[in-house]
């Protein structure tokens, strides 16, 4: 396995992958510093969502190049502010060209889900994601057969029964 910073050398991997990037998520909670202020304003009721166009840009040109990008997305019980966020900006994500989709804690825990974050790149490499109180801190990269078989596995399994966006509803339960 090999270790990757934030920054420069992660976001090299999405310049090098070839053909689909999917992406499992089953934190609560993200504490990525350049959402802290957008959160807080969509909390405050004023929201504002321009933080994301250079990840939407990048997924518009991705689907121009024929490239895939596709996520599952754990929704906790009770559903996290954070999550509620993310379901609610959700349709950007989709409207550039991923297919995100979302499935319940419970039924996740039960299907035997990962408990960490990951990326799989070409079906040819994982990026486990570690994180810290400011977001992703790196991720540990394998290319091994056995490895990637495994994340595959859990992806085969998950993404049949995971709701797409457009079908899921939305969370309504908001954290004390």
């Amino acid at each position: 396995m090999t270790w990757v910073k934030p920054g420069a050398e992660f976001a090299a991997l999405f310049h090098t992958f070839e053909s689909s990037a999917w992406r499992w998520e089953c934190q609560g909670t993200y504490r990525e510093p350049e959402e802290r202020e957008p959160l807080q304003a969509w909390w405050d009721g004023r929201p504002d969502n321009s933080f994301m166009e250079p990840w939407l840009e990048q997924i518009r040109e991705f689907r121009a190049a024929g490239k895939t990008f596709e996520r599952v997305r754990m929704m906790t019980n009770p559903p996290t502010e954070y999550l509620r966020w993310m379901f609610e900006i959700t349709p950007l994500n989709v409207g550039a060209g991923e297919d995100i989709r979302w499935i319940g804690e419970e039924h996740a825990r039960k299907l035997g889900s990962p408990g960490e974050d990951f990326y799989l790149f070409d079906d040819r490499l994982v990026a486990v994601l570690e994180f810290d109180d400011n977001g992703v801190a790196g991720a540990e990269l394998s290319d091994d057969p056995a490895t990637v078989a495994r994340y595959r596995q859990w992806r085969e399994i998950v993404w049949p029964v995971a709701v797409p966006h457009d079908k899921q509803s939305a969370p309504t339960t908001r954290s004390p």
